[in-house]
């Protein structure tokens, strides 16, 4: 298709730009529309060169107006024959200089084919991001069509200062030769005068309309500049902010680094117009020149506006981070950390020039106790493009260590303010000069604050701070946020608290497991919008299990053991006891779910549905698994075998359905070894029988928000031993197990919320040790020594609340418990 066809066919905005391209008389629209296709076959480039093959397509160009003209006539169109014929008489000025109009028309084709560049690039990502919503495509696209006009301007710009300083030789010239020549005759000098003067007043009006051009471009550059400073670089340092602690933002620079970069060499061009102009106005000026009464005011705000802008272009790129830290912007003392800065104006010519230092804390609060640092290691660095994966103009530091100050310290301070060691922020401060074309600007650029630690046992904490920071403060050097930190309403508490899960595993939290912890936090409430969560509920109060400790553990646990099972969706996690119970009691027999403990520090459990002898639901729930259980064995594999005892001796695995309704290998097959029962590489830590006890009062004394248990987890079992493990290669491994005295607590609790509706899983009448020593030679002396292969798992339990057993327990020391046959039993797990 002709490029003019095409250029027709452009989205609205893109046909603003055509028309903005041809408001002006270099080459009339009407020309360009009836010409296209001659226009489009000819070689302009060679014309702008070529004098001779100028003038053959200068003459074409008027004998095609001709042909337009006469068209014109013959269809009666009187306003095309009056426009066509006018036309045709401006193009006579380039009689003389034809290759100045093939330059002319080539510069107009070049301008189209960007246009089309730019609606190309634009279809394109949106082809690649369909869901960008509206406003954000239509302010780029503003952004680009202003940024394309200010191009368009400066281009412009150019052709206009050649315009000028030929007028200017030409009025020279002349007025030299007649302060030569010295005409005597009245009649001739008076008609050189009249000419001088026509040439005087025409470089005089083309002076003022170069200065009004430079204006306008200053204006432009002045609505970009505030654009690409005050809204779009502003917009980058916020996503950056939230990108830091999780966030699916995009922080990539390259299209800033491109608009910046743009709007620099436009004024970098401005300044060389108005030098130029300087030095027009050395050589010709006169009484009331404008060049000398307007340059200067020009020259100092098209200076400012630069400075503006390239004190803007330079930003911490990647915020200082350790290897092996949770998150960046927690650093801890004589630990390596890195930092990239860069340069969003890019001017290969300053390649290596530009030096970077780096320093702390300028301007340090006046607090008591506010901790010093120095900055150890390469703190100077050469801006360069080869360490940038994209030719940035990057000093990244990779290898800074920060050392407290013994003495001089901030323990002095005038304030009362008190903060802990993870609520003190710092800021790490970067400093270069920019030197091009006689300007030399200073700049600096300063991290988003840093967490200090001295010892790895605070960085938990330490993140929880850059977490609640970055989360909600609107001012980036804030040091002393934390003096007075604000609450966090809960659609943005919730959505950081999702952002942990998206980082760590690819897979957010869902509405219904957010509403389980705004549940939680707040109790039962028709909507949480309105609610806030205070900073010191969130990591100070309950100490040293704070929420943030709580969610932390179920995070790593999630992370490190069940990224997969996560991802897959098949642990629903975040639910309450209460929803769980109503969940599973409208399903079917052997239907579980998975959930997070809400009562042990990264636990998880599973509950799944029986039916009682009444031949009503009844919910069952097994003690949570910790990461010393999961460390041992893969939670698929403790789900694939978990079994039961019951009454007729015959094991059985409760767990049918995964929730809903999906069968329980479907769901977990593909993580399954290919070995099964007594062959399977774990089943010497199945081969256990363990039993239950209620420690009421412990668990919730435990809970990280005991405040808050009205609606909480209810009774959770402690398993303990009732069984033995197979030895393995005839090794033992002593386990020490503590006998308590008896309780009369039932073995097993279920998930009811209220402790009178706890079921038995295993009937507590039952003689289970007695189910265990089926061989009467077993000596009166055992201890529950030598359970081979079984420590990883079980160095936790304990023997409380063997209900029914003290027939069985006379004169027995639980000593010597080795050589038992393994039995085949089942297993509930920690």
């Amino acid at each position: 298709m002709a490029q003019w066809d095409r250029l027709r066919q452009l989205p609205p905005v893109y046909i603003q730009q055509l028309h903005e391209l041809y408001d002006r008389d270099g080459l009339p629209m009407d020309v360009r529309h009836y010409l296209s296709a001659w226009i489009e076959k000819q070689e302009w480039q060679r014309a702008a060169r070529d004098h001779d093959f100028a003038v053959v397509l200068f003459q074409v160009l008027l004998e095609n107006l001709d042909i337009q003209h006469s068209r014109f006539v013959q269809e009666e169109s009187f306003l095309l024959q009056h426009n066509i014929r006018r036309y045709k008489q401006n193009f006579q000025r380039y009689l003389d200089e034809p290759c100045s109009l093939a330059t002319a028309i080539l510069w107009f084709l070049e301008k189209e084919k960007e246009i089309l560049a730019s609606a190309d690039l634009a279809e394109q990502v949106q082809l690649l991001r369909v869901d960008q919503e509206a406003m954000e495509m239509n302010s780029q696209q503003d952004l680009e069509r202003k940024m394309a006009g200010l191009r368009n301007e400066v281009q412009c710009m150019e052709h206009t200062m050649v315009c000028l300083e030929e007028q200017q030789d030409e009025f020279d010239f002349k007025f030299q030769t007649h302060k030569m020549e010295a005409a005597v005759d009245e009649a001739l000098k008076k008609e050189q005068m009249t000419v001088l003067q026509f040439l005087a007043n025409r470089l005089n009006d083309c002076r003022k309309s170069t200065l009004a051009d430079i204006n306008k471009v200053l204006d432009w550059s002045d609505d970009l500049i505030n654009l690409l400073v005050k809204k779009e670089l502003v917009e980058w340092q916020r996503r950056q902010q939230k990108a830091c602690i999780g966030a699916p933002d995009n922080v990539c620079l390259d299209q800033l680094e491109k608009w910046f970069t743009s709007v620099a060499e436009c004024l970098f061009q401005v300044r060389g117009f108005l030098s130029k102009l300087e030095e027009l106005s050395g050589k010709v000026s006169y009484e009331n020149d404008p060049v000398k009464a307007r340059r200067p005011a020009l020259q100092k705000r098209a200076d400012t506006l630069l400075e503006e802008l390239l004190k803007s272009a330079f930003v911490v790129e990647t915020q200082p981070s350790m290897p092996q830290g949770k998150g960046p912007l927690v650093l801890r003392t004589n630990v390596q950390f890195s930092v990239k800065t860069r340069l969003l104006v890019k001017f290969p010519e300053l390649n290596h020039s530009m030096k970077v230092d780096v320093s702390m804390d300028r301007e340090p609060p006046q607090i008591k106790g506010y901790r010093r640092f120095n900055v150890m290691g390469t703190t100077t660095k050469n801006l360069n493009m080869a360490e940038s994966q994209n030719g940035g103009m990057v000093a990244d530091f990779r290898h800074l260590t920060l050392k407290e100050q013994k003495s001089g310290g901030g323990s002095k301070g005038v304030s009362d303010i008190s903060l802990s060691v993870t609520e003190e922020l710092h800021l790490i401060y970067f400093n270069t000069v920019f030197e091009l074309k006689g300007l030399a600007v200073g700049m600096r650029a300063c991290s988003l604050p840093v967490v200090i630690i001295s010892n790895s046992s605070q960085q938990q904490s330490a993140w929880a701070s850059v977490l609640w920071f970055n989360m909600l403060s609107q001012d980036p050097k804030d040091v002393i946020f934390f003096a007075s930190s604000p609450a966090a309403p809960w659609p943005q508490f919730g959505e950081m608290l999702s952002w942990q899960f998206l980082s760590a595993t690819k897979l957010g939290l869902n509405a219904d497991q957010l509403e389980m912890i705004a549940h939680r936090l707040f109790g039962k409430q028709p909507n949480y919008d309105t609610c806030k969560v205070a900073w010191s509920k969130f990591s100070k109060e309950n100490l040293p299990e704070t929420f943030w400790v709580w969610f932390d553990g179920i995070l790593f646990m999630v992370k490190t053991y069940l990224a997969d099972l996560w991802k897959e969706g098949l642990i629903m996690g975040f639910v309450t006891k209460g929803k769980e119970k109503s969940l599973l009691k409208k399903k079917k027999r052997g239907t579980f779910l998975l959930r997070f403990s809400e009562s042990v520090i990264g636990g998880i459990t599973f509950s799944w549905v029986e039916t009682a002898v009444t031949g009503a639901p009844d919910v069952k729930t097994v003690q949570p698994f910790t990461k010393e259980d999961l460390s041992q064995i893969p939670f698929h594999e403790i789900i694939r075998n978990f079994q039961l005892l019951e009454a007729d001796n015959v094991p059985e695995n409760p767990l049918l359905y995964l929730y809903p309704d999906i069968p329980k290998d479907q769901a977990f097959g593909k993580y399954y070894t290919d070995k099964t029962g007594d062959d399977s590489p774990y089943i010497k830590y199945i081969k256990t029988k363990l039993v239950f006890v209620s420690k009421e009062n412990t668990l919730e004394a435990k809970s990280p928000m005991s405040s808050d248990m009205a609606q909480g987890e209810g009774l959770e079992p402690i398993n303990g031993l009732c069984g033995e493990a197979a030895e393995q290669n005839g090794d033992s491994h002593p386990l020490n197990i503590p006998l308590e005295p008896y309780h009369p607590d039932p073995m097993l609790s279920s998930s009811a919320v209220e402790p009178q509706e706890q079921d038995l899983l295993i009937d507590p009448s039952t003689n289970l040790l007695a189910e265990i020593l089926q061989d009467e030679t077993v000596p009166n002396d055992l201890n529950f020594q030598g359970f081979n292969g079984l420590t990883p798992v079980l160095n936790d339990f304990n023997l409380q609340g063997f209900n029914g057993l003290t027939p069985v327990l006379n004169d027995f020391n639980l000593q010597g418990f080795n050589g038992l046959t393994p039995q085949s039993c089942g297993s509930i797990f920690q």
